[in-house]
């Protein structure tokens, strides 16, 4: 994952514009940045803000909440597909999921969708 420039990297373009009266771009040349990256921090820096954007952030899940309804649906109708589970979810309770996040959830609480081993049989027994 990439990370922020440097807030030193930052000031320098700025007090290069702001006090050499440099435009944007010949700033961003004389530091090897992007102009869009330039342009953005002055940007930022009109709208008072001077630091770098936060990245990353939280990554809970949604389901949690809705943890013993999904666990009461899968036990009352077992062979429902993972896109019928976030129909009846966005129905029910207006989450939004895909079947990815619901794979993840499921995994999450023990719960796996595999096919039962009798099933597997091409040939009488």
């Amino acid at each position: 994952m990439t990370r922020a420039y440097s807030q030193d990297l930052r000031d320098r373009v700025i007090a290069a514009v702001e006090e050499e009266g440099l435009s944007r771009r010949e700033a961003a040349r004389r530091y090897r940045i992007s102009d869009a990256a330039a342009v953005r921090w002055l940007q930022a820096l009109r709208q008072g803000r001077r630091g770098a954007l936060a990245q990353g952030g939280d990554r809970r899940s949604r389901l949690s909440v809705h943890r013993a309804w999904l666990l009461a649906l899968i036990d009352a109708e077992p062979d429902l597909t993972l896109l019928a589970v976030a129909e009846r979810l966005l129905d029910e309770h207006g989450v939004k999921a895909d079947a990815g996040m619901l794979s993840r959830f499921f995994t999450g609480n023990g719960i796996s969708f595999k096919k039962k081993r009798l099933r597997l049989r091409t040939a009488p027994a």
